[in-house]
């Protein structure tokens, strides 16, 4: 008999439900932070080192020929012949003097000291202090919802 006295009296029983809220936001919890270091030291290097000598020697030719000689190779020697006009009752082309021009290379081993650099990264990492970071979600925070029904 109670529950029907209860239910005539009217009593209202509050329902009660939470609702969650969910939000994204960006929050920096350190830095980092980057330094280049370039360090220098010395090294010896030992490579060949090419070296190109020309000796130019002249020859003497006093020989006549019937047009301009073209410059060429004999033996690995360029040779360059040096023309001069003379004037007889007719004109002809007379080798004065040829350049033999040799070239020789020879390749010999030296030592140098040259400067290298290398660069270095440092890194840092800097954490926020706690009184920065954003509140935690603690019961003190949240608010519950009633809802009637």
């Amino acid at each position: 008999m109670e529950n029907q006295e209860s239910r005539k009296a009217g009593w209202v029983v509050p329902i009660v439900a939470e609702r969650l809220r969910v939000d994204r936001r960006r929050v920096t919890v350190g830095t980092v932070r980057v330094k280049k270091k370039t360090r220098y030291r010395d090294v010896v290097i030992d490579e060949p080192v090419a070296h190109e000598e020309v000796r130019v020697r002249r020859v003497p030719a006093a020989r006549f020929v019937d047009g301009p000689v073209p410059d060429r190779y004999v033996n690995g020697r360029l040779i360059v012949s040096i023309l001069e006009e003379v004037p007889v009752v007719i004109r002809r082309l007379r080798v004065v003097e040829e350049l033999h021009i040799e070239r020789r290379r020879t390749t010999v081993r030296r030592s140098q000291r040259v400067t290298v650099r290398r660069q270095e990264a440092l890194i840092q990492r800097e954490r926020m202090s706690r009184s920065s970071l954003p509140e935690q979600n603690n019961r003190e925070n949240r608010r519950p919802t009633a809802v009637r029904r």
